[in-house]
């Protein structure tokens, strides 16, 4: 039985404020990369962020979560969200913003056929399935495009390596909704998610001599965006909504955040977006609604017609 709410205005209000946040996030790494690379900026906002989140349940009373039962699947969660992370944090470094927050942004697609697959409450039906293709079809169209050789001459390998974050994602919601993280405050979930990016991303960064950095406005202004923003705040509130409204309803509003992101790609970075590109992101953004709405549109109309059919 599907336990979760249907998504209200409240939600949806909250979708919109994360997805801005969200899009925005790629540009700020980028807009830093010169004084730091975004490995290691996401390695040290996630470790700051982890400390944050400590305090949280420590304030909350929340540390008895920290029980046996949730030591493995919140190893598997830090593992694969920081898995997204190393994967994003590279992509950055091969392609641009636009295409990295387009890419890694198709994870409720991934979800939503993981979640289909393991739970009978959020199995897809044969409409969903046509939102699935309609995204696959995007992927192809997009990676069909000329792509901005002059400043990402490996362009297509960063854009495999955001749909490689993509799944990582991806695979953390099926963990989430299949594991007694579950039912565990949003806040440990967060938790084991920041520890398992800070780990990896710290941990790989030496190994890829991507540990030089200097100190500059810009990257102060964009770590404590994203360190108090992004990392604490934003997160905090994504796992909480996932507790009470279904991941693939969520998704449909999640598409929002790849919108914000390559606007603010395109007017603070200059992002160069090809004709196939777009039509391509269309498609993957346009897959995403119908996968998200595919069940409730019909839902919906049909209480709608029992109100206005005559007793």
């Amino acid at each position: 039985m599907n336990d979760r709410k249907p998504i209200d205005a409240s939600a949806a209000l909250i979708m919109l404020v994360l997805c801005a946040i969200w899009g925005f996030q790629q540009v700020a790494i980028k807009l830093a990369a010169g004084s730091m690379s975004p490995l290691l900026q996401m390695g040290l906002r996630s470790g700051l962020a982890a400390l944050a989140t400590l305090g949280v349940i420590a304030w909350r009373g929340e540390g008895h979560a920290f029980r046996r039962h949730t030591i493995l699947p919140g190893l598997a969660i830090g593992v694969l969200f920081g898995t997204e992370f190393v994967l994003g944090g590279e992509a950055l470094r091969f392609t641009s913003a636009s295409h990295t927050t387009i890419y890694v942004y198709s994870a409720p697609i991934a979800a939503a056929i993981g979640l289909g697959l393991l739970r009978r409450d959020e199995r897809l039906r044969a409409g969903q399935w046509l939102g699935v293709a309609l995204s696959f079809v995007g992927v192809i169209v997009a990676f069909s495009g000329e792509t901005d050789a002059a400043r990402y001459p490996h362009m297509r390998l960063g854009d495999a390596l955001a749909l490689g974050g993509a799944l990582g994602w991806a695979c953390t919601t099926l963990v989430l909704r299949n594991s007694s993280l579950a039912n565990a405050p949003a806040s440990v979930t967060l938790f084991y998610q920041l520890a398992g990016a800070f780990v990896l991303c710290t941990g790989l960064a030496p190994i890829m001599h991507e540990t030089a950095f200097r100190v500059t406005p810009i990257l102060l202004a964009s770590m404590g965006f994203q360190i108090v923003v992004v990392a604490f705040l934003s997160y905090l509130v994504w796992y909480a909504l996932l507790r009470r409204y279904s991941a693939a309803r969520l998704g449909v509003l999640s598409f929002m955040t790849p919108i914000f992101g390559v606007i603010a790609g395109v007017t603070v970075l200059n992002d160069k977006l090809s004709g196939a590109f777009i039509i391509g992101a269309v498609l993957i953004l346009a897959g995403i609604v119908v996968v998200s709405t595919a069940d409730s549109i019909p839902a919906a109309a049909a209480r709608l017609f029992r109100r206005r059919s005559p007793a």
